[in-house]
């Protein structure tokens, strides 16, 4: 059962009533080029998945069924009764908090988490702004479930629950939720998790439930005005970048440490060690007043040529997502590879690159001789390659039209931020 999954448009339809509610409140939740950078992160993270998922199966799978304490003490199995799943619901909302702090402690697994907190929105879309390389490691912390011996079926489901369930908290459309904010994670908890405000930094890593935050000392109430990111600005759209920066600056401030031990402490240190000057840095008082958010100055031509293109590559990964268990792995990997390269050009026109020209111009080549070959070769249905032959042939002319609009000369690499 891939809730995730199925649950995509319950979470579309609930992004659509939150920016209802935002309109008639006339609150400033959203920011279009935020939204399209949130999602692109999200449709990168589920193609990863589909890889990762093997991964965690697999590894998973393996300890239940070689390691498992029933293999060693006579221990009965775990039963399907509703007790049974409360416990292992539990035992993964126990692990996830312990997987979220680490996330926040260790540098290299804060690489991966980054991407979910470099927007400087909290909104629905941000619940969706998952990394694509997390996951590599994020699944170790879920082992000792699987040392209980409890099957990777019920692990999964009861994980997934656990995800969907954080969906909903993503939002500063609803306030405090009284006594049910005692045990469970809420959006003004969340909201506490994502500030940069100093006191906010390292607090409410809870999935599900609070407790875990109140037991460990890690609990933070929500008192002043919340803003919202890293103490580092992304200040970039580019899905490519936001899951690669930290990486990058990991390997940088390797090479720069003197010797081994600093070596190590930039790979697994807190996130805010610096080898110079030594030690942890300092966050700096913020507020919401004087936080100046990252929104280069874009024509409105170019919003909406990235838009159009960001919606048909939306509706693509989706039906590739959809058709993805009839797929080959090379076959995935290509689509997975062109989607990637697609949103990362979407994510450059937003911010009005030079470079986007040519590699914009590039993608809709290949996508348009694609399809035509497709159509000539009859490999596909025909309703659909000569609808995409001539959108690429109509997005290359209205492109060439939108050249000199693409004024910024900043050409930084992916990873050099």
């Amino acid at each position: 059962m891939d809730l995730i999954t199925l649950s995509i448009p319950f979470f579309f339809a609930l992004i659509g009533l939150e920016l209802l509610v935002a309109r008639v409140r006339r609150r400033p939740v959203y920011r279009l080029a935020d939204s399209i950078s949130d999602l692109s992160c999200g449709i990168l993270s589920q193609f990863a998945g589909i890889f990762l998922a093997l991964l965690t199966i697999a590894g998973y799978g393996w300890v239940q069924r070689h390691a498992a304490v029933q293999n060693f003490l006579p221990l009965p199995a775990w039963s399907h009764g509703p007790l049974a799943w409360m416990a292992v619901f539990l035992l993964d909302d126990f692990a996830y908090y312990w997987m979220h702090r680490f996330s926040h402690t260790v540098n290299l697994l804060w690489a991966g988490h980054v991407v979910h907190h470099s927007s400087e929105e909290f909104n629905l879309t941000v619940a969706l702004r998952q990394s694509s390389l997390h996951g590599l490691m994020s699944w170790l912390f879920y082992l000792p479930i699987a040392l209980l011996g409890v099957p990777v079926t019920m692990w999964l489901v009861c994980h997934a629950i656990n995800l969907v369930y954080q969906f909903w908290i993503h939002t500063r459309e609803v306030d405090r939720l009284g006594p049910f904010e005692w045990l469970f994670n809420t959006p003004s908890h969340h909201r506490v998790h994502h500030g940069v405000n100093p006191e906010y930094m390292d607090k409410n890593f809870a999935g599900t439930l609070i407790i875990w935050d109140r037991l460990f000392g890690t609990f933070e109430p929500e008192r002043a005005p919340v803003v919202y990111g890293i103490t580092k600005p992304l200040s970039t759209w580019n899905p490519l970048t936001a899951n690669l920066h930290q990486f990058g600056a990991i390997i940088r401030m390797a090479r720069a440490a003197r010797g081994p031990a600093d070596k190590l402490r930039a790979v697994l240190g807190h996130p805010s060690w610096r080898p110079s000057p030594p030690g942890p840095s300092q966050p700096s008082a913020v507020s919401v007043d004087s936080f100046a958010k990252y929104e280069p100055q874009v024509p409105g031509a170019l919003k909406a040529y990235g838009l159009t293109q960001f919606l048909v590559v939306l509706g693509a990964a989706i039906a590739l997502l959809r058709a993805a268990g009839s797929l080959s792995p090379l076959e995935l990997f290509a689509a997975g590879f062109y989607i990637a390269l697609s949103l990362g050009n979407i994510g450059g026109l937003l911010e009005a690159r030079s470079w986007t020209g040519i590699s914009e111009t590039v993608r809709l080549v290949v996508l348009g001789g694609a399809a035509v070959i497709a159509l000539l070769e009859g490999i596909g249905p025909a309703w659909l390659l000569a609808p995409l032959a001539l959108f690429a042939l109509g997005s290359l002319l209205w492109l060439l039209r939108l050249r000199p609009l693409l004024t910024s000369s900043d050409v930084r690499a992916i990873v050099a931020m």
